[in-house]
């Protein structure tokens, strides 16, 4: 029938045009987060390697009093530390630091469901909240600054599963840790590559 050549007469011209346009623009791409193709020029992981992490701080409430050593907001502080030294270095320390990273974790927890018998909590919501900013060493400006939050349910499978909960609550917070993680690196891979 007439009405079936003429879709597939569109179907190969649509095709043509994104072969066209591929083609003209096939040397302008580049892997966001693997070395440079050109020698000489620098890379996303390249700037990467050139941020320094120290150590975080983090609290319950944002704005709020840092958290002691040894409790679970200082453990959430390490973990935050650990993901983004592995996002941004590969685990690797930096060698010549050029930019400062620097953030604040705040965390909280609500219960979003009370089981109606016992009165105890079934399902609890982890939120971590980050602000950072990227602060360059020689000029110490500013070039970043930005807030990223996650929220993270978890399940609590009883009373009598105590144990449980605690590791629920801490696998809640690690997904939370390294969800921020990447979007803390995404954010930063934009600024190195647009400028924004």
């Amino acid at each position: 029938m007439w009405w079936h050549n003429l879709l597939q007469w569109r179907r190969l011209f649509r095709l043509a045009i994104v072969l066209a346009v591929t083609g003209t623009s096939a040397g302008c791409w580049q892997p966001l987060y693997g070395t440079a193709p050109v020698a000489g020029a620098e890379g996303v992981q390249d700037k990467f390697a050139g941020i320094d992490i120290p150590p975080l701080k983090v609290s319950r409430v944002p704005n709020g009093p840092v958290g002691v050593q040894g409790t679970p907001d200082e453990r959430l502080a390490v973990a935050m530390r650990n993901a983004l030294q592995f996002d941004l270095h590969n685990g690797a320390n930096t060698t010549s630091p050029l930019y400062t990273l620097l953030v604040d974790l705040s965390g909280s927890q609500f219960t979003a469901y009370v089981d109606p018998t016992s009165g105890r909590p079934d399902t609890q919501i982890e939120s971590v909240f980050a602000r950072y900013k990227l602060v360059e060493i020689a000029t110490n400006k500013t070039v970043v600054n930005d807030n990223a939050f996650v929220h993270v349910d978890y399940d609590i499978p009883g009373p009598q599963q105590r144990f449980a909960g605690q590791r629920a609550r801490r696998d809640a917070e690690d997904r939370a840790v390294q969800v921020l993680a990447d979007t803390i690196r995404n954010r930063l891979a934009s600024y190195f590559v647009a400028g924004t």
